[in-house]
Formats: structure tokens, sequence, C-alpha cells
């Protein structure tokens, strides 16, 4: 080159987008503690905020507490939310796989049950619930259940 001109060297940083960059790891812990309702100070310092606690699950697990007797029975929960696409198996073939052989103690298929008395038609509730977007799976499993009788 000769015209010094054409060629000019800027020194500086390297200017990056904020989300290209790693955050330090107390900055991070820093935020989420912030965002779970604590007060950072500029020294660093947490100290619980003075948000309300309503409907954040503190008052309901102190009001169920308060009912658990020597009486009261453990129960798992799992909870499962499917939803109704082209790819999902349909809802008739899970309440098939259900019902499969083997499945009770005594090595039986299982029998459907809803709010009335005696079993309950698969095909009829997966034919009523064709057009629903989604449904829940549920899993109860109680403590004692090997303890349990079956279902008369």
């Amino acid at each position: 080159m000769t015209d010094e001109d054409g060629f000019r060297i800027r020194p500086g940083r390297i200017r990056s987008p904020s989300d290209q960059r790693a955050r330090p790891f107390i900055a991070q812990a820093l935020a989420a503690a912030q965002k779970a309702g604590a007060r950072v100070s500029r020294s660093g310092r947490i100290s619980p905020g003075n948000r309300s606690t309503f409907g954040r699950g503190r008052s309901a697990s102190v009001r169920a507490n308060r009912l658990l007797t020597g009486r009261s029975r453990a129960v798992i929960i799992k909870t499962r939310l499917v939803r109704h696409h082209a790819r999902a198996a349909p809802l008739a073939a899970h309440l098939t796989y259900l019902r499969r052989e083997g499945v009770t103690r005594d090595g039986e298929k299982a029998r459907l049950f809803g709010p009335e008395a005696g079993e309950v038609d698969g095909g009829a509730f997966a034919e009523r619930c064709g057009d629903d977007r989604h449904h829940f799976r549920f899993i109860v499993s109680p403590e004692d259940a090997v303890g349990l009788s079956v279902f008369q």
C-alpha cells in the first residue's frame, strides 16, 4: 500500500452482543436469587424481599401440614399432560395398553372405573374425548398399596 491513509488501525475492545458473553457464576446466582424474590444489595448481600408470598405455595403447604394426623395416608401422584396431535398415539391405544392381560395381581385384565358403579367402556370414553386437545394421565400410588384390597 502506497497510500498511508488507506488503512487505519483503531485500537479498542471487541464488542459482542451481551447474550454471547458468558456471565460469571456469581452474577447468575445473584440474578436467580433476585428473580426468586430476594433483595440483592450493591455489596452482594442477599436479604429476604418484602414481596407477598400469596400464591407461592407456602401458605397452602402450612395449611396442609396442619391436617396431617396419625391416620393420614401418604400418596404419590404423578401427573402428565398429553397433547393430541398427528404423531401422538390415540387415547384408545393408551386405554388398550392399560387393560392388557397380566396387569392385576391375579394376572387378569385390568378394569376401568369411573364415577358410576360398574365397569366403564374404554372405547366409548375414547370416542367421547376424540375432539379434545389434550388429556391428563394420573398415577396414584398409596404408601400402603400392597395391603389394600382389590376393588370389588
